[in-house]
């Protein structure tokens, strides 16, 4: 049985192993394939995996022996699936592996915007404070974070991990989401409506899907809610945000500051009005990336097509 990775580099760039795919036909691993070679590179294999290379009707038709397509991520909209319904191809995505990783990083975005630890280092290594009349110096106001409120739109799996570690510090988390969970209210959590998270933040967390109902949630509209000089950090997806309101409000101050992973188009153009805004940080979308997240996130996807090889049929996105 043929097996065809078409884009395994960013999963594993020589850390991890494919043995648990390989063990279960001919596996051929491409690090990266552009649109031209799709149908050429997957022949007549049956077990398609893919992260950010797209597969569309047209493909499928090309290739009939695929009968199984694993994304390698949690998002799934690089794939046809209604397509995939129609003919029969089961699609699996991978729904939880990086919890941990995505909220750690959340709060990472967040201290960094607090305390540009970074650009302080960076400033020392250049002689600043060799060289600067007082004992200590700082190059942006720096932030406390306990006693303020973390607002976060999004309130699963990894919104929750974002809300402990954020009321580990101190701080008060009020969580929109369309499901509530009465059991994680607490003096320190609280559900609420979007407009009170918007009103009453000093950071503002996003954690939400991407669907019609949430892009461009953060908009000029939106902005003008929220309270002067709020933070916000998304390392969701990049379309949550109007990136020319989020730029507008940065550069005029309304928006204190900005820490995002994830942007519109990936990777970044270099007409991206964010790249020119005051006060905002920008990290090429890495939340998911520990070798440990991504070691499991493979198990996930090797457990995913031996379940399918045995006829059970686990975390499929098009039943």
């Amino acid at each position: 049985m043929e097996l065809v990775v078409l884009d395994g580099y960013t999963l594993n760039p020589g850390d991890l192993s494919w043995e648990g795919l390989e063990k279960i036909g001919n596996l051929v691993v491409y690090d990266r394939t552009v649109k031209e070679d799709i149908v050429e590179r997957i022949g007549n294999a049956k077990f398609v995996f893919t992260n950010k290379t797209p597969i569309t009707k047209e493909t499928m038709e090309q290739c009939p022996d695929m009968k199984y397509i694993g994304v390698l991520a949690t998002g799934y909209n690089i794939v046809d699936v209604d397509a995939a319904r129609e003919k029969g191809i089961v699609v699996t995505n991978i729904p939880t592996y990086g919890t941990d990783a995505v909220s750690q990083f959340a709060i990472a975005l967040l201290l960094e915007l607090c305390h540009h630890i970074g650009e302080h280092s960076d400033a020392v290594k250049n002689g600043e404070w060799e060289n600067n009349a007082d004992w200590c110096f700082w190059k942006h106001p720096l932030i406390e974070l306990a006693g303020k409120t973390m607002g976060i739109i999004g309130f699963g799996r990894i919104g929750q991990g974002t809300g402990r570690i954020a009321q580990a510090m101190g701080m008060n988390v009020l969580a929109y989401d369309a499901y509530q969970n009465p059991k994680l209210e607490s003096k320190t959590c609280k559900y609420t409506d979007l407009d009170t998270v918007l009103a009453a933040s000093d950071v503002i967390a996003l954690h939400c899907p991407l669907f019609p109902e949430t892009q461009g949630i953060v908009n000029k509209s939106n902005i003008e809610k929220m309270k002067d000089g709020v933070l916000i950090i998304n390392n969701s997806r990049g379309p949550l945000i109007v990136e020319e309101d989020l730029a507008e409000a940065l550069n005029s101050g309304k928006v204190g500051g900005a820490a995002l992973d994830v942007v519109s188009t990936e990777p970044i153009q270099h007409m991206n009005v964010l790249l020119d805004a005051k006060n905002i940080i920008i990290t090429p979308h890495i939340s998911w990336a520990p070798k440990e997240s991504r070691s499991r996130l493979l198990n996930i996807a090797v457990e995913n097509a031996n379940k399918f090889s045995a006829g059970i049929i686990v975390n499929c996105v098009n039943p």
